[in-house]
């Protein structure tokens, strides 16, 4: 074999000739056919966050050609044969061919035979070509891979320029096996550029099963994983609220952290609408604007359209800043345009903004919180206020570890407004001392505090009183042990019996004469036993002379950590009886709370079964009650069955499931029905063919909006050519969303 270095007589341009032209530019090998696991590059890919001092440098390649072959003939004047197994070197690039000839005089070289290439991004093969400085490389009769996107194709003729860039001419371009082309893309001219990783093509035809489904004059694509500009496939739907849909998105790919998907969508019964995305990301900041507008619906003859934008700024000296608000055109917009019973039910659209501090000792936040009223029917003292602004300072100390003094206090100011009924500030200060003896296995933290509240009203009767009070102290004692010891006949699981009591004592003092801004009294449950107020929000402090006793037992594994097993039962007694109330509510007249319980079971095998209880041991019977049974053997085979229930209120049974039916088949569907109408509320089936490179979905939903109670029905087609795009509405998200634990692009294998 004879290895031909830049010290022998060739010239140093033919060498480069050879380094680019070979190494760039030859028509790519086909290797064995790609797997069936192709590459997907999904439409929201995650941004990368960069930062101001942020830079990106490319070392410099090795630039040493090394060539070798079985036989090399050099002449004097620089003309060379090379034949034998030809192979050409430079870093992370090869090419091989049978037999190569250079003319010097012209700067020009054939190579003929099979040639072979490979880089860290394309394989190829190809027949016969030449190769000049000037015009590049021309080949006939070219096969090539794409390595990151186990993608291949084959094309009538390929050039490369100078530059690096393939051009190819008359191209099929496709993700699947050769022996199963069910997708392809014909192209009149598909040009790929190495150095930026992305492709185009124009005059491009995509068939499935042969069959034409979409024409563009131009189309591109990425040649790896990474985000590009360009035009997405369109999403099809149809619903009876708008008729058939039509979306044509165009994703911009602006740079790293930051890009925008302009999607206008077609209705066929309201006419077009302008929807857009746009993300940003850096170290400190995240942003988010979505919006939508159609201008003159043809149903309402009026403009339509929301917008939702989110931020978040990390500031200097642990502050942040975050936002988010909505605002829509008018108060049936998500009716029209919302999927799904939880969607058409918004009442009001939020707008909140927060600048926060948060160390070791300190909390700090200063609020701003408005809504926009789109539920007519909406009694207006059910209307939320306007906190504008609300500024929240807590502080939380010890002195002397874990057996020592511990002191703080909670402390809000806040200014309520509405179109009606009272408004006014709202001042409330609760400091606190006590004692944190605590170690392992153990805690005993004894406190007492005084709260005080205080207000400044408008819009109040001439009778009332514009500037009420109130003032009481509070004592609490909260401890708890955890005991533990081994558990099966290896001593391979734990269990763990933690028994928790809190005392709490707050002496009466009559509330009649405050407003209620914001305070409701929350569901019960093993949390909020617990909790030192039966209310949330500071308009009423509940009197309280009681005891909650709990008990938690858990079983784990000793090694993993891995819970199979948590049980929490608890409940109140009370000493005297509370007499602190909201208007129109009604306080218990009994010596104890409901009885509240939590159940969450793994351990057998697949099967999980989390509950809840609130029962009232007075009249006998459940206030509120909830469980989900799940049997999930894998990521996309899981049942759900679950039940939930209110007193007066609401009693449903749902039933959800996906699971394969066959090799290439799978089937999901959902239910959710009311017991209480003897109507189902939400329901959708649907199945799935999955082949090697491209599947179908379908689903079918119907479903009843919670506000006006109307149905509205919508058909989801979803043809996914796996390694390229979709057609259809995306109906992954959907599914994951309504059929807990279904994963789909992390199935079984």
């Amino acid at each position: 074999m004879c290895r031909i270095m830049r010290d022998i007589g060739l010239s140093r341009g033919f060498l480069a000739a050879m380094g680019v032209g070979l190494l760039l530019g030859a028509p790519w090998a086909t290797a064995a056919d790609p797997a069936c696991t192709p590459v997907v590059v999904p439409r929201n890919e995650a941004l990368t966050a960069l930062s101001p001092d942020d830079a990106s440098t490319n070392p410099a390649e090795d630039d040493r050609i090394v060539i070798s072959s079985d036989v090399a003939d050099l002449e004097v004047s620089g003309d060379a044969e090379l034949s034998g197994n030809v192979e050409v070197r430079q870093g992370d690039k090869r090419i091989r061919a049978d037999e190569v000839t250079y003319d010097a005089k012209s700067q020009k070289f054939d190579v003929r035979g099979a040639v072979q290439y490979e880089d860290t991004l394309v394989r190829a093969t190809g027949g016969s070509g030449s190769y000049s400085q000037v015009l590049g490389v021309e080949f006939e009769g070219a096969e090539f891979e794409l390595l990151e996107r186990n993608a291949r194709g084959k094309a009538r003729a390929l050039r490369m320029e100078p530059g690096g860039r393939f051009d190819f001419e008359d191209v099929t371009f496709t993700s699947c096996p050769a022996d199963d082309e069910a997708w392809l893309i014909r192209a009149g001219q598909i040009s790929l550029d190495p150095k930026t990783r992305n492709g185009t093509g124009r005059n491009a035809r995509i068939e499935f099963k042969g069959v034409p489904i979409l024409y563009t004059p131009w189309i591109s694509f990425p040649l790896g994983p990474q985000r590009k500009s360009g035009f997405l496939f369109p999403d099809i739907g149809l619903s009876s609220r708008n008729g058939a849909e039509l979306t044509v998105p165009y994703y911009w790919n602006i740079a790293p952290n930051m890009d925008f998907t302009f999607a206008p969508a077609v209705y066929a019964k309201r006419g077009l609408d302008l929807s857009g995305e746009f993300r940003f990301m850096s170290t400190r900041q995240e942003a988010l604007v979505d919006f939508n507008f159609l201008p003159r619906d043809r149903l309402t003859d009026s403009d339509r359209g929301r917008i939702y934008v989110e931020q978040r700024y990390q500031l200097p000296s642990r502050w942040q800043f975050t936002a988010n608000a909505t605002h829509v055109s008018d108060g049936q917009y998500y009716e029209d345009f919302a999927a799904g019973a939880e969607n058409t039910s918004i009442p009001f659209a939020e707008r909140f903004a927060e600048l926060s501090y948060r160390d070791l000792h300190w909390t700090l936040r200063a609020q701003a919180q408005n809504f926009q009223i789109l539920d007519a029917a909406l009694p207006a003292a059910d209307r939320p206020y306007t906190r504008l602004p609300r500024l929240v300072a807590a502080g939380d100390w010890t002195l002397g570890g874990k057996r020592g003094l511990a002191w703080g206090f909670d402390s809000e100011l806040v200014n309520f407004d509405r179109n009606t009924g009272v408004t006014g500030w709202r001042f409330d200060a609760a400091p606190r001392i006590g004692l944190d003896w605590s170690g392992p296995g153990y805690f005993l933290r004894p406190q007492a505090g005084y709260r005080y509240t205080s207000y400044s009203l408008g819009n109040t009767s001439p009778d009332t009183n514009d500037s009420p009070d109130r003032q009481l102290p509070f004592v609490t004692v909260d401890s708890g042990v955890v005991l533990e010891r081994p558990s099966g006949s290896r001593g391979q699981r734990r269990i763990t019996l933690e028994p928790r009591a809190l005392y709490l004592y707050t002496p009466f003092r009559n509330q009649d004469e405050l407003p209620v801004f914001d305070t409701i009294v929350p569901d019960l449950n093993t949390v909020q036993l617990f909790r030192t107020t039966r209310y949330t929000g500071a308009d009423r402090v509940s009197d309280a002379n009681q005891l909650s006793i709990g008990v938690t037992s858990r079983l784990f594994e000793t090694a993993t950590g891995t819970q199979f097993v948590a049980l929490t039962l608890g409940q109140a007694f009370y000493f005297e009886r509370t007499r602190v109330s909201l208007p129109d509510e009604t306080t218990p007249n009994r010596n104890k709370s409901d009885f509240v319980g939590q159940l969450a079971l793994t351990a057998y095998r697949n099967w999980s079964l989390d509950g809840a209880l609130q029962f009232n041991p007075e009249d006998n019977r459940s206030e509120r009650l909830q469980f989900s049974l799940q049997y999930r053997p894998g990521n996309d085979r899981v049942v759900n069955l679950a039940y939930r229930s209110q007193r007066n209120s609401i009693e449903q049974a749902e039933v959800s499931a996906a699971w394969p039916i066959g090799k290439r088949w799978s089937a999901f569907a959902r239910m959710v029905y009311s017991l209480r109408e003897n109507e189902s509320l939400d329901q959708f089936a649907g199945f799935e063919y999955r082949a090697c490179c491209w599947r179908v979905r379908t689903v079918a939903r119907r479903f009843v909006s919670s506000r006006t109670g109307e149905q509205d029905t919508g058909i989801f087609l979803q043809l996914e050519l796996t390694g390229l795009a979709s057609v259809g509405t995306p109906a992954d998200a959907f599914l994951e969303r309504s059929i807990r634990g279904y994963s789909p692009d992390k199935r079984s294998r």
